[in-house]
């Protein structure tokens, strides 16, 4: 027996990296799973015996169509794992409108939309678990502190973080649990560009940067993408019946 045994879930950015390793975990431990990306991840939903569909995180109307595909191939939803993001290293000076607005629109607006849509479909199952229903919201390391070259990101993470906590509050009532995961530098694509933007922005090798980010953090490696697999897996269960409003850092002692 599995701790998500006959619950549904929705990981949104699943086609690689943290969103692959996360609907993996959730299958494992018994949820039916579905999987969004820009394209469908069909091959991952084929692997973990689920479904997939094609989804824009930040299109209102992707995620109505979203919430009546679920309800209509899954029969509902229990676990909402807001995951789809953007990063993006660039100087203040050199960041343009267009750019604040896209990384916002995926990265916050995408959490937004993703929970006001899902609201209806948790709370109508909030009664068949100890622990209620869950949305877990990926934040990031760069949500709790600053870093120089990723203002526009920082901005994003912080405002999931802080997005989660009123969520949390005000959806209470509705037994629905809300909080956040902050992964350090994890060894996914994303972490393997932020080392290659690091490298440039510094003139100096891959592998340098990479042994500097390692050393960053206290336990002396990058993260694994189970490690915020695991962490999603229990904030989505009832062994996080109390848990609610928090932050799960995942960072290997990085902010400690």
């Amino acid at each position: 027996m599995g701790d998500l045994d006959g619950r549904i879930a929705l990981v949104t950015g699943a086609a690689t990296g943290l969103g692959a390793a996360t609907a993996r975990a959730l299958a494992a431990a018994g949820a039916t799973v579905a999987v969004t990306d820009l394209a469908a991840p069909d091959a991952l939903a084929a692997e973990i015996g689920g479904i997939a569909r094609a989804q824009d995180v930040s299109s209102e109307a992707d995620w109505a169509a979203t919430m009546t595909w679920i309800k209509s191939e899954a029969g509902g939803l229990d676990i909402l794992v807001n995951n789809a993001g953007l990063w993006l290293f660039k100087p203040i000076t050199e960041t343009t409108l267009d750019d604040w607005r896209r990384l916002h629109a995926v990265n916050v607006e995408g959490v937004f939309l993703g929970t006001r849509a899902a609201i209806p479909l948790l709370a109508e199952r909030a009664h068949l678990w100890r622990g209620g229903t869950a949305i877990v919201n990926l934040s990031s390391v760069a949500g709790i502190e600053g870093a120089a070259g990723a203002t526009c990101y920082n901005s994003t993470k912080g405002a999931v973080r802080l997005f989660t906590k009123g969520c949390a509050k005000e959806l209470a009532a509705a037994r629905i649990r809300v909080n956040s995961v902050h992964p350090g530098v994890i060894d996914t694509q994303m972490g393997r560009k932020l080392v290659d933007d690091f490298a440039l922005a510094q003139g100096i090798g891959d592998n340098e940067v990479l042994a500097q980010v390692a050393a960053m953090h206290p336990l002396g490696h990058l993260g694994a993408p189970q490690n915020v697999a695991d962490a999603v897996v229990f904030l989505a269960s009832d062994r996080a019946a109390f848990t609610t409003g928090s932050e799960l850092v995942v960072d290997g002692g990085l902010t400690a």
